[in-house]
Parts: structure tokens; C-alpha cells; sequence
């Protein structure tokens, strides 16, 4: 069993255990989903007002990190908030709403502001949806994952040691061989010149042993170590460029978005060499993507510049709790994928036997066909950024851990379309689960939240 021993020296070492559709609101549009926009208020008649100082400030910062973002909202028929016009029109989002968002933040910052955090009121904060902007995602989720331990006053330690750890591991993996034959060399000649001067002289040759030789093939040489992950660089390499395309926070040949592709290719890469018995994982970079977009939209800029070095360790964190997932050779144990889908398959007939049937049974749709991908990438390819980023609240608040509440959300999207499953075949359902339709993200995770693993038998409420 690898769950718990995902390697990392010391501190970075400790794992926790415990941890929409393509909007609904995107009328089927591929969104792009950026940074800083801008509300205003429409009354009725359709006369807007300015917002106070306070947000302004808040979006102008993000504004300035990420660029703008352009979200489609479910339309309300009263009062309605717009977004700041582009191409394609006005979204309409409800007043109700913003006030319920700002209402929100205000018990998040209280919780946040206190000495000594209240993980549980923290988590059922959470559980509903944390408000984007302000840094307040950032800040929850590394509390959630246990990054940031609940007293405020060890907060700067905690930071301090594990980007200092980061940095040190970056140094001794990354760098290519020479690279730190050049450091060590520059180190030595600065302790030897030290208060003299700079020596006229010869250059001193260094003498190059058969282990550090490029060409070596022996399994002590740091080149060959080095080589090794080529291949695995490679693979990261290609499937980054293949991360959310439609984004340019990861996507295109900006200098902004090679910067972030570059970051978590230190990530996923690090993360390979530190744990030779996983590597990398086609998909990981999906898990990744949205704790590294998050931490580097913090406005506190000392946070943003180490979005790299906390993403890791929280990348290493959350994994803690689904990575036999990624190991084959567990597949069929107790801790494996197949036993997980399993656990999916008994959820769904504790709560609904007639769709369990249909699926098992009848269209025998079983769910290695369809929730393999749901399970191991955190349901990052079903929906779209934004309903990610609202879904992952509610799993990483959930005090019996991510796959938990991952389950029990696996199991809400298939009630959510029963009455379709319940007249599809083989063919109509596979389809239909593989590209899961349009929903409101908040009913399933009420759905998901209602579920219980002891209960015989749920009504899904209209």
C-alpha cells in the first residue's frame, strides 16, 4: 500500500488523509475563466450603480495578476448584477447572490482573523462555497489540506520552513549535474578568494570522474540519474501544454503562461523523482492545475511569488488521500481503483436500486467504464474551472476526507440524470456519463450532501 508514503524529507513528509458541468451558467459555451471582473449593479428598470471602493480595490488586484474573466451566470428574473460588458453581451447573475457572496466572505474573514482557527466552522463555511477574489480560496484550502496548522501564530514558521525545504529539493533534483558542479565550484573559489582578492593565475582544471562523466552508464552517475526522466520531462511536458487550452493562465506562448507551465513541470517532476514507485501519472497535471491556479491569484504578493513551493506540498497533501489510484499494481486490492468503484456501485444501491439495476444489470453500464476518470482526476474533466474550483470547496471540507464526499458525488451525478439512464441503453448511457450534461453544480453537492451510505432509499427532490 503507498497511501501515507509518498516520500518527502520531514515536515513536507507528512500526509493528510482527509480531505459544474460545463456550467450551467455557460449556456454550453467553453468559458474562459480569468481574473478580476468587474460588477455592477442593474436595478429593474436597468440603471446600474458603481460598486463600493472596497471590491474595486479587491479586483483591481487580481485584475493585475491574471487579466480579466469572463463568466456565463444562470439569469434571475428580478434584480440582477452584470458583469462589465465584452463581446458577447451582459451575464446577469441575481442580487441575492452578491449579497449572499458578501455575507460569505464576511464569516470566512472573521473565522481567518482569529488567533487560533475553528477547522469545523471553517469547513462548514467551506462546504458551501468559498467566495473567488481576496485571496480567501488560498487561504482556506491550505488550511483544509492541513498546510497551515489552525494557530495564526505559527503560520510564518510553518511557510518559511517548507519553501525553504522546497527550494533545497528543487536544488538537489532538478539541476542539471553541471549545474551543480558550477555551483559548488563558484562556492569553493568564493571561500578560497575570501578577503584576498581575486588570484592572477592559470585556471585550476577539475578533474571529472567516470560517475559524473555525461556519457556514463553506470547507476551511481549523476547523469544517468539525471536521464532517466527525460522520458517522464517529456510526458509532463506534453500534457501541460494540453491543460485547460481555453485558459490562458496555462495555455499559448505568453510569458505569463510559460511561467506557469514551467512551475508545475517542477512540481510534477519533483514530485516523480521523490516517489519512483508512482513516477508521473498521465492526469496529475488536472489535479495540480487547480491548487497552483488558486495560490497564484493570492493578491498578498510574498504568497503569489511561492504559489510554486505550496503547491507542492499541498499537490503532495491531497494526493495522500486517492494516490493508490494511480498505482497499477494495487488495481485489484482494497485500496486500489477497482475497490473504490466498488464502494461508487454499493453507494448507488444503497440509495437507489431501481437505477443501480438498470446500470448493473440491465445496460450493464458498470463504473469502470465511466467514473474511473471521475475518481482519479477529482472530477477535473467533467466540468467546467470555475465549477471546479466550487466543487473541490465541498471535498476538501468534508471531515471524512476527499474521497469521501468525491463518492457521494460521483453517485449525486448519476441520480441527477436517472430518469435519462433509466431509458438509455449500453450505448445512450455510456455516452451520456462519459460527457456528463449541464447541471446546477449547487443541487448536485446538496444531492451529494444529502446522501448517506446507511440510507436505504432517497427521493431525489424537484
Amino acid at each position: 500500500m503507498l497511501k501515507g508514503k509518498l516520500k518527502l524529507p520531514d515536515r513536507l513528509g507528512s500526509l493528510v488523509t482527509g480531505f459544474e458541468d460545463r456550467d450551467e451558467e455557460s449556456g454550453g459555451s467553453s468559458s474562459v475563466f480569468d481574473y478580476g471582473e468587474e460588477l455592477e449593479i442593474i436595478q429593474p428598470n436597468g440603471s446600474g450603480s458603481g460598486r463600493d471602493s472596497e471590491a474595486a480595490d479587491e479586483d483591481d488586484k487580481e485584475e493585475e495578476v491574471m487579466g480579466t474573466r469572463k463568466m456565463k451566470i444562470e439569469e434571475e428574473p428580478n434584480h440582477k448584477v452584470r458583469l462589465k460588458p465584452d463581446k458577447e453581451g451582459f451575464t446577469p447573475v441575481s442580487v441575492n447572490e452578491v449579497i449572499e457572496a458578501d455575507e460569505k466572505r464576511s464569516d470566512v474573514m472573521y473565522e481567518l482573523s482569529q488567533k487560533e482557527i475553528n477547522l469545523e466552522k471553517l469547513q462548514r463555511i467551506a462546504s458551501t462555497g468559498l467566495p473567488d477574489g481576496g485571496g480567501v480560496r488560498a487561504t482556506v484550502w491550505k488550511l483544509l489540506l492541513g498546510f497551515l496548522p489552525p494557530s495564526r501564530d505559527l503560520w510564518e514558521k510553518e511557510l518559511t520552513e517548507n519553501r525553504l525545504k522546497y527550494a533545497k529539493l528543487k536544488e538537489e533534483l532538478l539541476l542539471t549535474p553541471s549545474e551543480l558542479a558550477r555551483m559548488k565550484d563558484e562556492a569553493e573559489r568564493s571561500n578560497e578568494h575570501s578577503g584576498e582578492g581575486i588570484v592572477n593565475g592559470p585556471l585550476r582544471r577539475h578533474e571529472i570522474s567516470h560517475e559524473d562523466h555525461p556519457l556514463s552508464l553506470g547507476k551511481a552517475s549523476l547523469w544517468h540519474q539525471y536521464f532517466q526522466y527525460t522520458e517522464i520531462a517529456e510526458q509532463i511536458d506534453r500534457d501541460l501544454q494540453r491543460t485547460h487550452p481555453d485558459m490562458k493562465f496555462f495555455s499559448g506562448d505568453s510569458s505569463f503562461s510559460r511561467k506557469n507551465r514551467e512551475a508545475m513541470r517542477n512540481i510534477l517532476l519533483l514530485f516523480a523523482k521523490l516517489n519512483p514507485a508512482i513516477q508521473y501519472v498521465q492526469g496529475m497535471n488536472e489535479i495540480l492545475a487547480p491548487i497552483y491556479y488558486v495560490f497564484s491569484a493570492d493578491p498578498v504578493e510574498k504568497s503569489a511569488a511561492n504559489a510554486e513551493a505550496d503547491s507542492f506540498t499541498c499537490f503532495v497533501r491531497l494526493l495522500g488521500d486517492s494516490v493508490d489510484h494511480f498505482c497499477q499494481q494495487l488495481d485489484n486490492s482494497s485500496v486500489g481503483i477497482l475497490s473504490t468503484l466498488s464502494r461508487l456501485s454499493e453507494l448507488l444501491k444503497a440509495n437507489d436500486e431501481q437505477l443501480w439495476r438498470h446500470l448493473e444489470l440491465t445496460s450493464k453500464v458498470k463504473p469502470q467504464f465511466y467514473a474511473f476518470r471521475w475518481i482519479t482526476l477529482l472530477l477535473t474533466q467533467e466540468f467546467s474551472f470555475h465549477s471546479i474550483l466550487r466543487i473541490w470547496d465541498t471535498l476538501l471540507s468534508n471531515p471524512f476526507g476527499v474521497q469521501d464526499m468525491l463518492l457521494r458525488v460521483c453517485c449525486a451525478m448519476l441520480l441527477c440524470v436517472k430518469s435519462r439512464l433509466l431509458s438509455g441503453d449500453f450505448a445512450a448511457n455510456l455516452n451520456l456519463l462519459q460527457h456528463y450534461p449541464k447541471i446546477n453544480i449547487e443541487h448536485l453537492l446538496r444531492v451529494a450532501q444529502e446522501l448517506s451510505p446507511d440510507t436505504t432509499s432517497y427521493r431525489l427532490s424537484l
